[in-house]
């Protein structure tokens, strides 16, 4: 009796040294990002071993919110997998991405609208399914094409302003 309870005691211990060594080569995406209208950064790892962190997609959409009034929603996981992924096709893994628009409250698309030239009615940031970036260090068309690649989603290339288009809708480009 005494030698099983020893037994039990050394191998709860050694799996006490052990496991975190095991938990280090659990599979994490990471995001960083910068608004480029806040001045905001935030670094946060969004999934573990294959499922969503709750917090960190949580630190996600209070970040991805809307600038100009604060409304947010729950955005689409599937666009932080596909940062996430655009970033290691590009070979800049946990490179910094910088956002210039995210989730849109209608009001915001709305005024964009009237305000600006090719905003869409029924844009996919109404539903926090898309996001505008760049990414400095990577010239904005090698970006897109890698995003293209991935045929994850939309991708709309927008040169002069330098910046692409990324969501998680049909296929599709411009």
């Amino acid at each position: 009796m005494f030698r099983g309870t020893r037994l039990v005691a050394t191998l709860a211990i050694l799996g006490g040294l052990f496991s975190p060594m095991v938990n280090a080569n659990v599979e994490t995406s990471r995001l960083r990002l910068f608004h480029t209208h806040t001045g905001e950064r935030i670094d946060v790892v969004f999934k573990r071993g294959g499922e969503y962190v709750p917090e960190a997609i949580a630190e996600l959409e209070t970040f991805l919110a809307d600038f100009r009034n604060g409304e947010r929603r729950p955005f689409d996981p599937a666009l932080f997998d596909l940062l996430a992924e655009l970033n290691t096709s590009v070979g800049r893994q946990d490179a910094e991405f910088h956002v210039i628009s995210a989730y849109r409250s209608p009001e915001t698309n709305d005024f964009l609208r009237r305000t600006r030239k090719g905003v869409a009615e029924k844009s996919l940031h109404l539903e926090a399914q898309a996001i505008d970036i760049r990414l400095p260090g990577t010239n904005t068309q090698r970006l897109r094409d890698a995003a293209l690649a991935l045929g994850k989603g939309g991708v709309g290339y927008y040169r002069r302003s330098n910046f692409i288009h990324v969501d998680t809708g049909r296929v599709r480009r411009w």
